[in-house]
């Protein structure tokens, strides 16, 4: 997702040049997070996956009959049972995977936000070093406390971090999205850039990082610096996941992203850490999402 609404150079423009087989000498020195999966098989419209599976670390608490932002299983409607092919290991949600003002919420090129000019009520200006002003400096209130935690932990080990695109509203999605469809057609556009509705810094739980040198930002190098190797390895203990990892593009729908990182809780991220789980869709049990429906 771009970082701010100038419609060129593309955040991600590497991406196109993957597809053309021009883009993999720039990524060759980035370490892959995980070996491509098979497309998931989860049903589209299923909100909980198998129950099977549930792993200890994130066993449902005491049991709610609220639906939203809560959903254990024993309380899920009907619409919501998983599909008979959802993967062995995909959890029991304790979260909404719709509702945006849930930290499970999953938004993706198959998944728009609903409503889909949603803005979260507890936007705020977190306390870490800037690397943009505006919106793109607030985030969500939870998202904002993580993030001064773990700016301050990588800070401790001499790493520092930046927060260079944080919040993006509808409407600064709509400018940008639609400067590149102007410039460079819907096809490119959609390699480039999320469509309004369906991105997740419009939620408030995602931010981009930038290193403190300012070296490769929003570029394929960005990799290898001290932040983004910080980051790689440590984001999880905060509750944030690299969220398009390398190579996982066909389950995502984006290319590698190193510095775009996403909170879904410290048990959540630690969990698809451990298990070596690297998008939300596979740890969900949800679909892949290459492309837009």
């Amino acid at each position: 997702m771009p970082s701010n609404p100038q419609p060129l150079p593309s955040r991600r423009v590497f991406a196109s040049l993957l597809t053309v087989g021009m883009g993999m000498a720039a990524l060759a020195a980035c370490t892959p997070e995980n070996a491509t999966p098979s497309p998931i098989a989860a049903n589209a419209a299923s909100e909980v996956p198998s129950p099977s599976a549930s792993p200890s670390a994130l066993s449902t608490s005491a049991a709610t009959t609220e639906p939203e932002p809560i959903e254990p299983v024993a309380s899920a409607p009907s619409s919501d049972v998983p599909s008979a092919t959802a993967p062995s290991h995909a959890i029991a949600p304790q979260h909404s995977l719709t509702d945006p003002t849930s930290p499970w919420v999953v938004v993706n090129k198959h998944r728009p936000l609903a409503p889909q000019d949603f803005v979260p009520a507890d936007l705020v200006q977190p306390g870490v070093r800037l690397a943009v002003s505006g919106e793109a400096a607030l985030l969500n209130s939870t998202t904002a406390a993580a993030a001064e935690k773990m700016f301050g932990a990588a800070a401790s080990e001499g790493v520092i971090m930046t927060l260079a695109s944080g919040y993006r509203s509808y409407s600064t999605q709509v400018a940008t999205y639609n400067g590149y469809v102007t410039s460079t057609g819907q096809a490119a556009a959609d390699r480039a850039s999320a469509r309004p509705g369906h991105s997740e810094h419009q939620t408030g739980w995602s931010f981009d990082i930038g290193d403190g040198a300012g070296a490769c930002s929003f570029q394929p190098c960005f990799a290898e610096q001290p932040a983004a190797v910080w980051a790689k390895a440590n984001a999880h203990k905060f509750g944030f996941v690299v969220r398009y990892p390398w190579m996982l593009h066909d389950t995502t729908g984006y290319f590698y992203e190193s510095w775009h990182l996403r909170y879904i809780g410290v048990e959540a991220a630690t969990d698809m850490a451990t298990r070596g789980i690297a998008t939300v869709e596979e740890y969900f049990g949800l679909e892949a999402a290459p492309d837009y429906l």
